[in-house]
C-alpha cells in the first residue's frame, strides 16, 4: 500500500512541472493583440468660388496688363481678369454711365479725381500706380529734321498727331507741354487729334503724320518709330496713373486685393520692362 502511494506522488511530481512548462511556453507563443491606427481623414480643399474683376485701364496699358493677367490668372486659380481698355475719359464716362467695372486704372488724375468727387470710387483704395513720360516720334526711317518740341511750329512740319485733349490724357499732356513752349495754337492748328494714345501711335507708325506726341511707354512697343526727345522737365507735370477701386463693384475685396498686386515686387520688375515707373 505504501508502495503504491510514493509511486503516485512520484508520478504527480514530474507530471505537475511538465505541465506548468507546457502551459507557460504555449502562452509565450501566442501572438499579442495589435491594436490598429484610426486613419485621419485628409482635409478636403475647399474650391474657390470662381470670380470675373472687370478692369477699366487706359489704352497705354494694353502691352503689360496682359502679361499681368497671365500671371495673375495662374497664380488665383478660378478668378478672370477682363480688360477694357480707351482713353482715360472715354472710360470715366462709360462708368458715370453704369457700366459694370470693378477697377480703374487711370493715364491721369483728372479722370480719377472726377469719379471721387460722383463718389464712384472707394477713397481708401486709391493708390498712385505708375508713372510715365510724354515723348515726340517720328516714322523710323524718317527723314524728318525734327529734334525737338519746338520745331513743331515750323512750316516745314505739317501735320502733327496727338491724342484729343477733351479725353485723353496723353493729349491733355501735350496740349501742356505746347502751352508751356508758347506754341499750342500753331501745333493744334495742324493737329490730327487721335481717339486713344495708341491711334496716334499707329498713325506714326503708318507714316500719315509727319510726327507724334505719345508716351515713352508706347514708343518702347515698336521699332516703326523713332523717339527724337522727351518733353522738357519743366514744360509738364508729372504724368501719375491712380488706381482705384469702383463704388459699385461686385467684388470690393477681391478688387482691393488685385489693385495691391500691381504694387508688388513681381509687377514692378513687368511694369519696367514696358517703360513704366512706379510712382513715389
Amino acid at each position: 500500500m505504501k508502495k503504491t502511494l510514493y509511486l503516485i506522488m512520484a508520478l504527480l511530481l514530474v507530471i505537475l512541472p511538465v505541465a506548468g512548462c507546457t502551459s507557460a511556453a504555449d502562452t509565450a507563443a501566442e501572438p499579442s493583440a495589435v491594436v490598429e491606427a484610426t486613419p485621419v481623414a485628409t482635409p478636403t480643399p475647399v474650391p474657390v468660388e470662381p470670380y470675373e474683376l472687370v478692369i477699366a485701364a487706359a489704352a497705354s496699358l494694353t502691352d503689360v496688363t496682359a502679361e499681368i493677367k497671365t500671371l495673375y490668372e495662374a497664380e488665383n486659380p478660378g478668378v478672370t481678369l477682363t480688360f477694357t481698355y480707351g482713353a482715360s475719359g472715354a472710360l470715366q464716362t462709360q462708368i458715370e454711365e453704369g457700366a459694370p467695372v470693378d477697377v480703374f486704372i487711370s493715364a491721369a488724375q483728372k479722370q480719377m479725381d472726377a469719379l471721387a468727387d460722383e463718389s464712384l470710387i472707394v477713397p481708401e483704395t486709391r493708390v498712385n500706380l505708375l508713372e510715365n513720360k510724354v515723348v515726340l516720334i517720328v516714322p523710323a526711317g524718317s527723314e524728318s529734321a525734327i529734334t525737338s518740341f519746338d520745331d513743331l511750329a515750323l512750316d516745314t512740319v505739317t501735320t502733327v498727331a496727338m491724342g484729343d485733349p477733351a479725353s485723353v490724357p496723353a493729349g491733355q499732356y501735350a496740349e501742356e507741354v505746347l502751352t508751356s513752349l508758347n506754341i499750342k495754337d500753331t501745333v493744334e492748328a495742324k493737329a490730327n487729334f487721335g481717339t486713344d494714345v495708341r491711334q496716334v501711335l499707329t498713325w506714326v507708325e503708318n507714316g500719315e503724320v509727319d510726327c507724334g506726341i505719345v508716351y515713352a511707354t508706347d514708343a518702347a512697343t515698336t521699332d516703326k518709330v523713332t523717339i527724337i526727345c522727351e518733353a522738357p522737365a519743366e514744360s509738364v507735370k508729372a504724368i501719375i496713373y491712380p488706381a482705384a477701386v469702383l463704388a459699385a463693384s461686385t467684388y470690393p475685396d477681391e478688387s482691393a486685393a488685385f489693385i495691391a498686386f500691381l504694387s508688388s515686387d513681381e509687377c514692378a520688375a513687368l511694369f519696367a520692362e514696358y517703360g513704366f515707373a512706379m510712382a513715389k
